[in-house]
């Protein structure tokens, strides 16, 4: 019998584009010829419950009880969410544009609590246009309806989690088994009932359920409980992030009354060989896969094949997800956040693993991070055209660890030689490659954001997290990236393995300065976690900390419990720091003393106030690299050919007339110099295969002419450089 695999991603990842998981999946099963399936059970959640339809029933299903001042204006305000709601999820999903002006004039949609601090963020929406306003209320109004729901209807929803708390470091399995013997919630009805009708469609024999998060973990378990007792014959497998990370020294039986299979890292061989299990049922090999042998968890990893390369793996494949339905939302004033809960992204990979892979607070021991691999920058650019073609879209989210600058380099170079129109973002290393002309290239071939970790901003823990950057070094990179006209977003830790009070207050001040220096744009504080698969993890007496727990339980082990010997209160400073953050990111509050943040006592910071002014000084000279690729980005001249004379003398010379995007502007230089340069710009165009370096150029001049480095830093090559004329 031929398999029909069946992929889902639970509720609930992200409103406005899909979880990738199951588009990679699909993605590599054509390429095996495997007839497959998929659907975001989160997103159809949404759509059904956020309806008029939807809402009607969710408020007539209200038990009696009593509630709060908050739900009661809600309760009250039913008809207007009904008759309202139809109206706003079509405009989220860009089908209703001009809605934004009626959403704005603030008598169009109720209002509850979410609308309190309104006026306390209108300062912050000053800037942004009609739409964005309108979304950011749109998603204040969805954010009510959500507090009704948690309130009176099911306390386990949220729109990007769901029950997270019971996925979220559960040790034992109890409490979420009993939680799945206890009478289904309104949310789950809704969720089999989506279920129910895409197995009657469908017909699937093999079940693949994807779960990225803790927040996916209980709608996912409430899917296969629901499989299990109506199609008991169909074989369900768990795969990604969540059991990857959590579930790898899973012995709990009980978890095998609901899933057949849990695989482990990378999905594609894992599932092929079930796939085979299914069809065939002899001989049979597993990859990286628990399962249930005589009442007991084992644990198999018994095929010999090798996991696929990356150049195997197919182009993700999103046909049979609701594109069009997706919904982008403004929860909170965050550039970097915006974009990861507004538009629609295509996923995509550079590159397997980390090419790093040295950070001591990171999961460099798995595969997912150690084994790296890039993929061919020609294939790359091939997917994303595929993709296009596919989906229509043309935004690009790369989901990489951390993008390497040189394949970076190599795609920007593809997707500018095939005149194609994309907009990209990705996850970087501050590292010393990200040069101004490497950041202008990634920016003329439509990468609009990066974020990379900066995390604690102090050089002494920079080095203990083996970050391979100092803060100074980070300085000069965002500098690149933001005159290039890319935005920055940096994620920031406190609560690190041995740091003072002191540091972080260092840090702050550091964070103040890249700010109001404005070479970053975004960032976000996070409180350090230690997991079981990271060196601090595995190694924490290294790092000055001790676990608190040896015990390792039966369903999910990852973050630990430890004391510092700081013996510091971490927790004392997220509310200042990122009150603090907040008001940078606007451009305001430089000038207030960093005490101003906290409520209690800290100590003065000893970081320069001029530290990030002085690490930006210096000149950007257009290097002497001879290993350099040299490109130029612009086109052909005008030229004009006239003579100059100065005293009796006379010269031949030539003026090269150059049209930019925003300008046009000339140069000048004598008639052989012009002859050369204009053959050159020929060679070293951004649409010839082959870059020459800077020592074959050099080497080409004084075939013919002198003194190439007066020529390569003379005013008009200076000029040039400014307009497109790239070091790399």
């Amino acid at each position: 019998m031929k398999t029909k695999a069946f992929l889902v991603t639970p509720p609930f990842t992200q409103l406005n584009t899909p979880y990738p998981a199951t588009a990679y999946i699909k993605g590599f099963l054509n390429t095996k010829s495997i007839d497959s399936e998929q659907a975001d059970l989160g997103i159809e959640v949404i759509l059904k419950l956020f309806s008029k339809d939807g809402l009607t029933a969710l408020f007539s299903s209200f038990p009696e009880k009593p509630i709060s001042d908050n739900s009661n204006r809600i309760l009250a305000l039913q008809h207007e969410y009904i008759k309202t709601i139809d109206a706003v999820i079509a405009f989220l999903q860009g089908k209703n544009p001009t809605l934004a002006l009626q959403i704005c004039q603030e008598d169009f949609l109720p209002e509850a609590s979410r609308f309190a601090t309104l006026e306390e963020l209108d300062w912050a929406f000053g800037n942004m246009g009609t739409q964005d306003k309108a979304k950011h209320l749109a998603t204040l109004y969805l954010e009510d309806i959500s507090d009704f729901i948690v309130e009176c209807v099911d306390e386990n929803f949220g729109f990007s989690r769901y029950a997270e708390r019971l996925g979220r470091s559960a040790n034992s399995f109890d409490e979420l088994y009993e939680t799945l013997h206890s009478k289904p919630t309104y949310i789950d009805g809704v969720l089999c009932s989506i279920l129910k009708e895409k197995f009657e469609t469908i017909e699937p024999n093999l079940f693949l359920i994807s779960v990225p998060f803790p927040g996916n973990l209980y709608a996912a378990f409430r899917c296969a409980q629901w499989v299990k007792q109506h199609h008991p014959q169909i074989k369900i497998a768990m795969g990604g992030g969540f059991p990857n990370t959590e579930l790898r020294s899973l012995s709990e039986a009980r978890v095998f009354e609901f899933f057949d299979f849990i695989t482990l890292d990378d999905g594609e061989l894992p599932v092929e060989l079930l796939i085979d299990y299914c069809e065939l049922k002899t001989n049979v090999e597993y990859k990286r896969t628990f399962l249930l042998e005589n009442a007991k968890v084992v644990y198999k990893n018994n095929s010999i094949r090798s996991d696929y390369k990356q150049s195997e793996v197919g182009t993700p494949d999103y046909s049979g997800l609701p594109l069009d339905r997706y919904i982008s939302v403004i929860e909170i004033v965050n550039p970097m956040h915006k974009m990861w809960s507004d538009g629609r992204w295509n996923k995509l990979t550079m590159a397997h693993g980390c090419y790093w892979g040295k950070c001591t607070f990171c999961d460099i021991s798995l595969d997912y991070i150690k084994i790296y691999e890039p993929v061919a920058a020609k294939l790359i650019v091939d997917r994303i055209e595929e993709l296009m073609a596919q989906t229509g879209e043309s935004g690009f989210h790369f989901v990489d660890e951390a993008a390497p600058p040189a394949l970076m380099r190599e795609v920007a170079l593809e997707i500018l030689r095939r005149k194609i129109v994309v907009t990209w973002w990705t996850n970087i290393r501050f590292e010393k490659s990200f040069t101004r002309d490497l950041c202008l290239l990634l920016k003329a071939s439509g990468c609009i954001a990066v974020s990379g970790g900066l995390e604690v901003a102090s050089d002494r823990l920079l080095k203990l997290i083996d970050k391979g950057v100092t803060v100074e070094q980070v300085a000069k990179v965002t500098r690149n990236f933001t005159e290039a006209g890319i935005m920055v977003h940096a994620y920031l830790m406190y609560g690190y393995p041995t740091q003072t009070v002191q540091e972080t207050i260092d840090s702050l001040e550091m964070v103040r300065q890249l700010f109001e220096a404005g070479v970053l744009q975004s960032g976000f504080w996070h409180q350090f976690a230690m997991t079981a698969h990271s060196p601090v993890g595995l190694y924490p007496e290294k790092f000055g900390v001790t676990k608190t727990s040896e015990t390792i339980g039966s369903f999910a082990n990852n973050d630990l419990f430890y004391e510092d010997q700081t013996g510091i209160d971490h927790d004392q400073f997220s509310f200042g720091l990122k009150k603090s953050l907040f008001n940078f990111m606007h451009g305001i509050c430089f000038d207030f003393p960093l005490q101003d943040w906290f409520e209690f006592k800290i100590p003065k910071t000893r970081i320069p106030y001029d530290f990030i002014g002085n690490a930006l000084v210096d000149e950007q000279d257009f290097q002497l690299k001879p290993t350099s690729k040299i490109v130029w980005l612009g086109g052909k001249p005008g030229v004009e050919l006239f003579t100059k004379t100065k005293k009796g003398n006379a010269w031949d010379m030539m003026a090269l007339t150059f049209h930019d995007k925003k300008e046009s502007f000339t140069i000048q230089t004598n008639k052989t110099e012009g002859e050369w340069l204009m053959a050159m710009l020929e060679k070293i165009s951004i649409f010839n295969l082959k870059l020459l370096t800077l020592q074959e150029i050099k080497k080409d001049f004084e075939n013919e002419l002198e003194d190439f480095e007066l020529f390569w830093f003379s005013k008009p090559m200076t000029t040039l450089h400014n307009f497109g004329l790239l070091s790399l």
